[in-house]
C-alpha cells in the first residue's frame, strides 16, 4: 500500500504526520533525537482549542529505519536550510525491495522560499512542490500547536518544473484527507513566489519593532521584493480566487501570533532569513539591480542568528527609516 514517508518532526511535518495517521492514511515520521525520543515514548501531541491528540505515529530514526518501497513517496517537511543536507541523506539510500534508490520515489516540497524544488530535481526526477499555509507552532520536541480546526491549513501544489496531473491529483487528495484545504496550482514556482512575499512577515517577525513599524516594514519589503521580481522577469501567481479563511481558536496555555521564524530563533535553531529575503538578494544581485531593504534585513538577522540571538533583541535596520524603496523604484524598474 502507499505509505508517506515524512522527513522532520516540527510543526508541519509533525501536524501531517499526526493528520494522516488519525485519518488511516499509512504514514511514517523520520525524526532525530529528543524529538524522536518523546514521539516513541509519549506520542504526538497536538494541542487543539478543543483539547489535545495524543497520536502514535509511527516513527523512526533515519529513512533507512522506514525501510522504503517503490510504492512510498517522500515528503520533504525540514525547513528550507536544512534541505539541501536532508536531501543528500536520504536520496541514494537503497529501498527495502531492492527496486532503486530514494531518490526514485515522487517527492513533496514544502519548504517556504523557492530554492527547494531545484534542490530536489538534482536528485529526485518527481518533484512536486507545495506551497502551505498553517497556523502551527512547534516549541519542543513532540509538541505541535495547532489552533485552527477542523481545517487545519491551506495547501497549493504542483509539479516542478512542469506539472505532473495523475501526482498532483493523488497528493492533493491525500492532503485534503489530512485536514487541509487543497487546490493544484499550474505554475507551482509562481505560487512560490507569492507564498515568499507573504513570507517577508517572518523576518519583520523577529525584529523588536511597533505595530505601525512592522507594517510599514512589511508592506516595505514586499513591494521591494515585487520589484525586483518584476525587473527578473519572474511570475507572481495572483491571490487564489477562493481564498481560504481558517477558523482560529484559542489554545489553552499558549501565546499565538508568533511565525515560523520567530519560532526558529526562540528555540535557537538555524534561520530560514537567507531563503526568504536572501532569495530576494539573490535574484537582485544576479540582475544587476538593488534590493536595499532584504539586503539590510539579511545582514541584520545572519548576524543575530550567528551570535545566538533571541527574537526582539535587535531593531528594525536604520534603513527603513529612510525613503530607500521610493529611490530604488527607478533602478529596478518594477
Amino acid at each position: 500500500m502507499s505509505r508517506y514517508i515524512v522527513v522532520g518532526a516540527g510543526a508541519l511535518g509533525g501536524l501531517l504526520a499526526a493528520q494522516w495517521t488519525l485519518a488511516g492514511v499509512p504514514t511514517t515520521l523520520v525524526a532525530r533525537g529528543a524529538a524522536r525520543e518523546v514521539i516513541a515514548r509519549d506520542g504526538l501531541r497536538i494541542r487543539r482549542p478543543h483539547g489535545d491528540d495524543v497520536v502514535r505515529v509511527d516513527v523512526v530514526g533515519s529513512i533507512a529505519d522506514a525501510r522504503p518501497t517503490a510504492a512510498d513517496t517522500v515528503v520533504l517537511a525540514v525547513k528550507a536550510q536544512d534541505a539541501e543536507g536532508a536531501i543528500a541523506a536520504i536520496a541514494w539510500v537503497e529501498l527495502a525491495d531492492g527496486t532503486g534508490v530514494v531518490a526514485d520515489l515522487p517527492v513533496l516540497t514544502l519548504q517556504n522560499g523557492i530554492s527547494v524544488e531545484d534542490i530536489a530535481l538534482r536528485r529526485f526526477e518527481t518533484v512536486i512542490g507545495v506551497s502551505v499555509g498553517i497556523p502551527a507552532s512547534h516549541l519542543e520536541p513532540g509538541v505541535v500547536v495547532s489552533p485552527a480546526y477542523p481545517i487545519v491549513g491551506a495547501a497549493w501544489l504542483g509539479g516542478y518544473p512542469q506539472s505532473l496531473p495523475g501526482e498532483e491529483e493523488r497528493h492533493r487528495v491525500a492532503l485534503a484527507r489530512a485536514g487541509f484545504a487543497t487546490s493544484v496550482e499550474p505554475d507551482i514556482a509562481a505560487a512560490k513566489r507569492r507564498k515568499l512575499i507573504a513570507n517577508l512577515r517572518n523576518v519583520v517577525d523577529v525584529f523588536e519593532a511597533t505595530v505601525d513599524e512592522a507594517e510599514h516594514a512589511e508592506a516595505a519589503l514586499a513591494a521591494e521584493a515585487r520589484a525586483v521580481f518584476a525587473a527578473a522577469r519572474l511570475a507572481v501567481a495572483p491571490p487564489p480566487f477562493d481564498g481560504v479563511r481558517l477558523q482560529i481558536g484559542e489554545v489553552p496555555a499558549h501565546d499565538s501570533g508568533h511565525l515560523s521564524t520567530w519560532q526558529s530563533f526562540a528555540r535557537g535553531t538555524s534561520s530560514e532569513v537567507d531563503f526568504l529575503s536572501g532569495e530576494i538578494v539573490l535574484i537582485a544581485r544576479i540582475i544587476g539591480v538593488e534590493a536595499p531593504l532584504n539586503t539590510a534585513v539579511v545582514r541584520a538577522l545572519g548576524a543575530l542568528s550567528a551570535r545566538g540571538g533571541r527574537p526582539g533583541e535587535v531593531p528594525l535596520p536604520v534603513e527603513f527609516g529612510y525613503d530607500l524603496f521610493t529611490r530604488d523604484r527607478r533602478v529596478v524598474g518594477a
